[in-house]
């Protein structure tokens, strides 16, 4: 469970109030803005994105229909320049002073009368970085180089973002870019060597490999091109039958299938954000999106996690665990919030909001949805085993005892790992209030079951020393 509810670099979680505003601006400026209400629509889509920084999705509809006012013009109103030099100004200023949220400010601003002004949008991918956002420093690097494609310093920041995301391809082709306009250029040239590198340990499977023999092994067996030329012919194909039908969302879910399939998150993800555009935003789409950015994170996490288990000294690798850790919470909490607002009344669905919530550590807000999921047969004894997890956590310990209680009567010992965790963690609660024949009673279950269970073994010599002194 999270020691705390804060976010990466120290943001906040959104409450869900405000998160259920900010969804339903949002569907408002999109009827706005497809009703080319484009002046309108910029001030919503304005509170969408700097109410909810790290959502990709506020911040694409922001400037697509930025360009879609300015006719795809690269370059804005006029004298933008001119126009924005306060808000330069400002901005420089709060980059100095790291007032990282400030530089996204003062660049929605500029943005406004110039949407591919490069400078700002720069500013604003950098100060993305720092506050930990996940993809939205892309979108301003990617909105940059629409219209500047072959900018030196836009392709190398661009590459810069794309290498720790693992987009291997478009990292390699911004750095290719740099090349062909500074041939000789020393890091372009050795950063295309390490991606070619990390590309192959990555999609190939090397990792764990302990000699060369295992990695040739690996490549032998990786090495399929029937299946890759199959692969690449169904996404060709697939490709072709959306351009024919845009609004065909079987073609966009088999092609996410294919991605999926080659654990190209990135590009399944890809997908299934112009499926949801396509399909008007559509709940379901949501979802599937949703999902799609999930399994991204947890396969980022599982390359984190075998980057620690070889190098535990690893602090970087350590703290990128943790920022994606909190990342997927994060995604968790979000996904599980709009399924329980689209179904009300599904208890599992409420399990899972109240789990991720408790993941957050937004306790209070777990509570009240693990209290109505605990109507459920089927998971009662879980929601009581973190019930009282959670309101240990806010110091209510008779209440946490109590559902401690609740716990240890529905888990049987059929769920082993469960059954075991719920005894140790009543035994230590009523160890910490001084109830020592119920902590006796509890742990001594427990080490019956498994007497090498963490410290269970210490906590009983203790209980009986306490009984001695009394």
């Amino acid at each position: 469970m999270a020691s705390d509810d804060t976010q990466p670099n120290g943001r906040q979680p959104i409450p869900p109030g405000k998160r259920k505003q900010l969804q339903q601006l949002f569907a408002h400026a999109s009827k706005q803005a497809a009703q080319d209400n484009f002046d309108y629509a910029t001030e919503l889509f304005t509170t969408c994105v700097l109410g909810d920084l790290n959502n990709r999705a506020y911040w694409q509809s922001f400037l697509g229909n930025l360009f879609k006012k300015y006719k795809d013009n690269r370059k804005g109103v006029k004298l933008a320049s001119l126009r924005t030099s306060g808000e330069r100004a400002s901005l420089k200023k709060a980059q100095l002073q790291k007032h990282w949220d400030k530089v996204i400010q003062h660049g929605v601003e500029i943005l406004k009368l110039n949407p591919w002004d490069s400078s700002a949008l720069q500013a604003m991918s950098a100060a993305g970085e720092e506050l930990g956002l996940d993809e939205v420093p892309l979108v301003f690097l990617r909105s940059a180089m629409a219209a500047a494609p072959r900018d030196v310093e836009l392709n190398r920041a661009a590459a810069k973002a794309l290498r720790p995301r693992k987009q291997y391809d478009q990292a390699m082709a911004c750095w290719q870019r740099v090349l062909e306009a500074k041939p000789g250029d020393i890091e372009a040239a050795h950063a295309m060597a390490e991606l070619a590198v990390e590309k192959t340990i990555t999609h190939g499977g090397y990792e764990d490999a302990e000699s060369s023999r295992d990695v040739s092994t690996a490549k032998h067996a990786a090495d399929e091109p029937d299946e890759r030329r199959q692969a690449d012919s169904s996404i060709h194909q697939l490709e072709r039958a959306i351009q024919k039908n845009p609004s065909d969302m079987a073609s966009y879910l088999e092609l996410a299938d294919v991605y999926f399939a080659k654990e190209d998150y990135a590009k399944a993800e890809e997908t299934l954000a112009r499926a949801y555009e396509a399909s008007g935003h559509g709940d379901d789409m949501f979802e599937k999106l949703a999902d799609a950015r999930i399994r991204g994170i947890r396969k980022q996490l599982r390359d984190a996690e075998a980057v620690v288990r070889k190098d535990k000294n690893n602090e970087d690798a350590k703290a990128g665990w943790k920022v994606l850790r909190k990342q997927l919470n994060q995604k968790l909490l979000e996904s599980a919030e709009h399924r329980c607002e689209r179904f009300p009344n599904n208890l599992t669905y409420r399990y899972q909001l109240g789990e991720a919530y408790a993941a957050n550590g937004q306790y209070g807000e777990a509570i009240t949805h693990l209290q109505q999921a605990r109507n459920d047969p089927r998971r009662k004894g879980l929601c009581l085993l973190l019930l009282g997890k959670c309101f240990e956590r806010i110091k209510q310990h008779r209440l946490a005892m109590d559902s401690y209680d609740g716990a240890i009567e529905e888990i049987s010992d059929q769920d082993l790992v469960n059954r075991k965790d719920v005894l140790y963690t009543a035994g230590s609660l009523a160890l910490e209030m001084k109830d020592l024949d119920k902590a006796e009673q509890h742990l001594s279950i427990l080490a019956g079951m498994d007497f090498g269970y963490k410290d269970v073994a210490a906590l009983l010599d203790k209980i009986a020393k306490l009984r001695d002194n009394e």
